[in-house]
């Protein structure tokens, strides 16, 4: 579920729903994400009852799925200087639940608080998730690949990842999306635009190695001719290569692999093999 901030206070948002049980071989990992409007004017009282509602809310959903309890709870938040101080105490607040004892609490972690460890600040978790993924210029027109661009993820790596004081896991992508640009100017991502669409030679032609012009309208998508698309997604190939880079900076002993996202449509593009070739790769 999300958190995001109402006119009461931090609120659900678009929780997941269990209709059925699921299999009993299958292990859940709850994940919270929070914006930072929801806590940058909590005080730590409303911190305190923020934390206690969360747990009390996640195991719900947890039970939910049919699971008597959870091994690890995540908490997802792009935190900044501002909220720093307030998310950590949030965290601290979770961890001391005595719901969480004997559990494991995780944070995702963002490239740029890995780069800047000194002003961002390492959260008070037992282990966190590194997004190795949306580190370009979504909204700079060209053909350049936002979702994983090896030389800018570099900039990041190195010592600050060997270096860092939590067990990491690592998040990798397997997504892909259309963005959209009008005369040059980034509009949006057209989301239910597929790339078999893109190739269809009387809608679109290419115009460079990932760009599509727009032949005519396609009101239902909020497109008009002219409109140019960038297509991104992830190559096999691309994500062994990232996947060798940074294992040679993170102990192999630990470390979990996790693929974002993971459905039908996206099993449909990679193998089984190729997942478990990647991942081996960090072993």
């Amino acid at each position: 579920m999300d958190v995001e901030a109402g006119d009461t206070g931090p609120v659900p948002v678009s929780p997941i729903n269990f209709k059925n049980p699921l299999p009993q071989q299958v292990q859940i990992v709850p994940v919270v994400y929070i914006v930072n409007q929801a806590i940058k004017s909590q005080t730590r009282a409303q911190l305190d009852n923020l934390a206690t509602k969360m747990v009390y809310y996640v195991d719900g959903k947890v039970k939910q799925a049919g699971k008597a309890t959870f091994n690890e709870l995540q908490i997802d938040c792009d935190w900044t200087r501002t909220t720093r101080d307030n998310y950590f105490y949030l965290l601290q607040r979770i961890k001391a639940n005595p719901q969480l004892k004997n559990k494991q609490l995780s944070a995702t972690l963002r490239l740029h608080q890995l780069k800047n460890q000194k002003s961002s600040g390492v959260p008070p978790v037992n282990r966190v998730m590194l997004m190795c993924y949306n580190m370009g210029n979504l909204r700079k027109y060209g053909t350049q690949n936002s979702i994983l661009d090896q030389s800018e993820l570099e900039k990041y790596m190195g010592n600050n990842l060997t270096d860092y004081p939590k067990p990491i896991d690592i998040g990798l992508p397997l997504f892909s999306w259309a963005v959209v640009f009008r005369q040059k100017q980034y509009i949006g991502i057209a989301k239910r635009l597929q790339n078999e669409t893109l190739k269809n030679k009387k809608l679109f032609i290419a115009a460079g190695n990932n760009l599509y012009t727009l032949q005519q309208d396609m009101p239902t998508l909020g497109l008009k001719r002219g409109d140019e698309i960038r297509w991104e997604d992830i190559p096999a190939e691309k994500l062994k290569v990232t996947a060798s880079y940074i294992h040679q900076y993170i102990s192999s002993d630990t470390v979990n692999i996790i693929y974002f996202h993971l459905d039908e449509p996206i099993l449909k593009l990679y193998t089984y093999d190729t997942l478990k070739e990647t991942a081996d790769l960090f072993r």
